[in-house]
This record gives C-alpha cells, sequence and structure tokens, in this order.
C-alpha cells in the first residue's frame, strides 16, 4: 500500500525540480539532485524526469526512491 504524498509548499506558482528536491529535503544538494534526475530516478506526475531545471508547478506529484511528494501553495 502507498503512503499518502508529502505536501512541500513553496511560494511562487512553479520551482525548479532541483530546487524542489532540497526544499523537500529528499536530497542533501544540488550535486545529489542532478545524480538521481539524471540518473532517471525522478517521476514528475508519473513521468521520468531527467531535466534539473524542468519548472514543478502546484499541484503536481514529484516521486523519487517509493516516496511522493505533492507541490502546494504556501
Amino acid at each position: 500500500m502507498q503512503e499518502s504524498p508529502t505536501d512541500v509548499p513553496i511560494r511562487d506558482e512553479a520551482i525548479r525540480l532541483g530546487q524542489l528536491l532540497k526544499l523537500a529535503n529528499i536530497v542533501e544538494d544540488g550535486a545529489h539532485a542532478r545524480a538521481v534526475i539524471q540518473g532517471g530516478e525522478v517521476k514528475v506526475d508519473g513521468e521520468i524526469e531527467t531535466r534539473r531545471g524542468r519548472q514543478v508547478a502546484v499541484g503536481s506529484v514529484v516521486e523519487l526512491a517509493g516516496a511522493s511528494f505533492v507541490v502546494v501553495a504556501e
């Protein structure tokens, strides 16, 4: 059974994927974010995303290592 996604509040309407992973404390730093994204380990709205600069909008669901996170407005 999959757990419900964890909310990650952001100030703006969208955030870059690499920044989101750091904000949610999913990765330690930008280098770690780049490694997991380029390695095809991150999904945005169910699709593998390999661009660290991808804009992730409020309402999007990001998945990594079996955990999921939903972007919400602050």
